[in-house]
């Protein structure tokens, strides 16, 4: 589904280094649904954007096989400038489906009303979410990215997110990042910590969960 080769993730800030990930080879299998721990600051919506492609690492390359969407309610791909209807058509268009019926979908699923007109500059938090969420649900993925995006919203909507993606995983992957054990193992079969540039995988949930337990201790 992907694979990872001799990823290596660096930022320079202030002089320091930060290592996210050092030379990683690592393969996330298709039939899986895997969870992403890690303390804070570890690295792990980085390494969910280099999943995604939203941004590229500094050495080694990153194979995928399916089509993987971008972390669920993540709003770094969209124009400030351009309203949220010019960003949802322009997805549709990049990602090969109907302008038309994405757009529709959005509508009714973000309900922002008017302001699908309104450059999404002026939205706030929650109404970019929506978008951005109303947007990932509208265009089929075969494995889907979750940076603790399930509580979107208020208690209805965020059960309208919950039936939504309930029906897309029936059909699809997801790699989940989430600080919640019980939210993890409702969603993953699978584990993988991020601690100190290195991924360590586990075919047990539990396992990596005790581990990221004891980095937290």
């Amino acid at each position: 589904m992907i694979e990872l080769d001799r990823v290596f993730k660096y930022y320079r800030t202030n002089g320091l280094t930060k290592i996210v990930l050092d030379h990683v080879s690592m393969d996330f299998q298709a039939g899986r649904n895997y969870a992403i721990l890690g303390i804070n600051g570890a690295g792990k919506s980085t390494l969910m954007r280099l999943l995604a492609g939203s941004e590229l690492p500094n050495g080694g390359r990153i194979r995928r096989n399916v089509r993987v969407s971008w972390p669920l309610g993540f709003t770094g791909g969209m124009h400030s400038k351009m309203t949220g209807r010019e960003n949802v058509h322009f997805a549709a268009r990049i990602y090969g489906h109907d302008p038309r019926r994405v757009l529709d979908y959005v509508e009714d699923f973000a309900e922002i009303g008017s302001y699908i007109d309104v450059p999404i500059e002026t939205y706030s938090s929650g109404m970019m979410q929506r978008l951005a969420f109303g947007l990932s649900m509208a265009i089929e993925f075969e494995c889907y990215l979750i940076d603790e995006v399930t509580a979107v919203g208020d208690s209805r909507f965020q059960r309208r997110c919950q039936e939504e993606f309930a029906k897309r995983r029936e059909r699809a992957d997801i790699i989940m990042v989430s600080h919640s054990p019980d939210t993890l193992r409702t969603y993953c079969d699978r584990g993988a910590v991020l601690a100190h540039g290195c991924l360590h995988m586990f075919s047990s949930l539990d396992d990596a969960i005790e581990l990221y337990k004891k980095l937290n201790m």
